[in-house]
């Protein structure tokens, strides 16, 4: 008997048939946690609350709230928010120009590793890793097709320059709660 392990390949075809939640990187199945903790949510809504408000000027860019990114017929994504510089179709199928990933204990290894390497792979301009826990987030940039790190950002301000517009995002409001 053999010691090597079996791994299938799966295709966007098969991914379209399955029930639950899944993202599927380099034919990979990959199963998402069921429904993300309040923390979790808090921060992604906070980051695309943000997004869309810096974008309201911007005639060709926009904000993306949780939605399949289908890279190939071998990598289907949902990044945690993001933001596109075109005109979608009904589905996301050219790259978003910045990827903001959540981590959480089951999610951090993936989002450090392979997605870091599929986005950078596919030339996202920019991907940023948010750590609720800590409360800090790491901001990636394209750099010669390589990701160089712009630094680890808890209070401060970053701005994102996109061809066709740039964001002052406030990491700060991410992990604020309105007082009362």
């Amino acid at each position: 008997m053999s010691n090597l392990a079996y791994s299938e390949k799966y295709t966007i075809e098969d991914y379209k048939h399955w029930e639950g939640d899944w993202e599927l990187i380099y034919g990979d199945a990959y199963a998402m946690a069921p429904s993300p903790m309040y923390g979790h949510q808090f921060v992604n809504g906070k980051i695309y609350r943000q997004l869309d408000e810096k974008l309201d000027d911007c005639p060709e860019c926009q904000a993306i709230f949780e939605m399949d990114w289908e890279i190939s017929e071998e990598s289907v994504v949902r990044p945690d928010s993001m933001v596109i510089c075109y005109e979608p179709e009904e589905k996301l199928t050219k790259k978003p120009e910045i990827i903001f990933e959540v981590t959480s204990k089951s999610t951090a290894r993936r989002d450090e590793i392979l997605k870091y390497e599929l986005y950078q792979q596919e030339g996202v301009q920019y991907y940023v890793i948010v750590y609720p826990q800590q409360k800090k987030a790491k901001v990636y940039r394209l750099i010669d097709y390589i990701y160089r790190k712009m630094g680890d950002f808890s209070d401060e301000t970053y701005r994102f320059e996109l061809e066709k517009c740039a964001i002052d995002f406030d990491f700060g409001f991410i992990w604020r709660k309105k007082s009362k």
